[in-house]
Formats: C-alpha cells, structure tokens, sequence
C-alpha cells in the first residue's frame, strides 16, 4: 500500500512520532517553530528604545544588557524599602524625587553620595540598633530601568511581566538632580525633602510594617 510504514522488526523499539505525509503534488512545508514570547527583535527594539530615552533625555548613563539598567552613583542614589513602608512615607513627605516600584519594593532616588550619609543619619536618628528592612545603593551599583513613562517614546513603555515602573516619574527638560532629596545646607532651596528627613520618615514606616508583621505572625501561631 503506497505511503504505508514499513514494519517494525521484532526486538526493535523506537520513540513514534506524529507522520507527515505529503501533498499529491510536493512535500508538505513544515514551518519553523516560532519564538517565545518576549524575545526577537521586537523586544530587542523596546529595550533600546528606553535606553535612548534615559541617555539622550535624562542623561542618565546605562549599562550594557537586558534589560536596561541605570548606573547608580553618578546621577542619583537610591532607596530601597518595602513598597507597604515607602507608600506611607510618601503620604506623609509630600513631594519627592523620582520614586519607582518594583514588585514588593520601592525605589527612592536621592542626591548622588546620599547613600554614604545614610548609616551615620541612621545611628544619628538612633534607628542604627534596629533591624530596618532599608538599604541604600550608591556608587557601583545599578538600578533596573523602570518603564518609559507616558510622554517617552511608545516602544520604551511596553513592558515586561514584573519590570519596574514609575510612581513618580522624572521629568525631562530640567536638571533632575535639582529634584532629589539631599542633606540640607545654608540657603538652599528645592521641592523635594530634606535627606534625613526622608530617612527618618522611611525608617519609622519601616519599623512599623516589620512590628505589624511579627504581631501578624504571632496571632497566627496562637490560633494554631
């Protein structure tokens, strides 16, 4: 019978795959398998495009990979905190710097060099003997690039599953360092809060998320 499978031999066994049979008129034309999402050229074309963005808008340098990452230290330091804690300092800060999220956490930008200033603001506000959930990233460090805001090129904002993004987002057209919480010095000026402020008010909303956590836990033990 034409197109009929040769038989096995006996004592012989082999993984069977699916067979495809030809048309009457030529060989049937597999396609190629296609690419998983999120990777290829389109994605590629994304994480450049926000590249471009924050070097050539912001002046912000990055480092080499995927996704883009921002150098920290050489425009801003950063924050990091639980989202729970840095979401109810900023109810009680007002205006800040840049802040983004990043699953659970969330990423205060400060004054390049605020990172060196925050264990002695930490022992000075005598938070230094606690355990805060609170850590500062300065020189040498990096930073995931949150998505492009609104207002950045289209292809810079689609994002990826868990990326980052922008809760307060910088805003191009001005030096945003002029934007971002420093220790405070004779005449100077600026919207956005004092850096020991800042610490002081993070470091309390941390203390207390890790206080409501433990009582959380110890209710959970005493029901069991």
């Amino acid at each position: 019978m034409a197109g009929a499978l040769p038989p096995v031999p006996a004592g012989h066994a082999f993984p069977v795959a699916p067979v495809l049979h030809g048309s009457p008129t030529g060989p049937l034309v597999v396609p190629p398998p296609r690419r998983p999402l999120g990777t290829g050229p389109r994605r590629e074309e994304r994480e450049e495009g926000a590249r471009s963005w924050y070097e050539r808008v912001l002046g912000w340098p990055t480092a080499p990979g995927v996704p883009p990452r921002l150098r920290v230290g050489v425009r801003f330091d950063v924050l990091d905190v639980p989202a729970e804690a840095g979401r109810a300092a900023l109810g009680r800060l007002g205006p800040t710097g840049p802040v983004a999220v990043r699953g659970g956490r969330m990423l205060l930008l400060v004054a390049a060099g605020g990172a060196e200033e925050v264990p002695g603001l930490l022992e000075w506000l005598e938070w230094g003997s606690l355990p805060l959930d609170l850590s500062a990233v300065g020189a040498g460090g990096l930073m995931e690039a949150p998505l492009v805001p609104a207002g950045g090129p289209a292809r810079g904002r689609e994002g990826r599953q868990g990326a980052a993004f922008w809760l307060r987002p910088p805003k191009p057209g001005y030096e945003a360092e002029a934007s971002l919480p420093a220790l405070s010095v004779p005449g100077g000026s600026g919207s956005a809060p004092d850096l020991a402020r800042l610490v002081h008010t993070l470091a309390t909303q941390c203390h207390r998320v890790r206080l409501a956590a433990g009582t959380a836990g110890a209710g959970g033990r005493r029901r069991r």
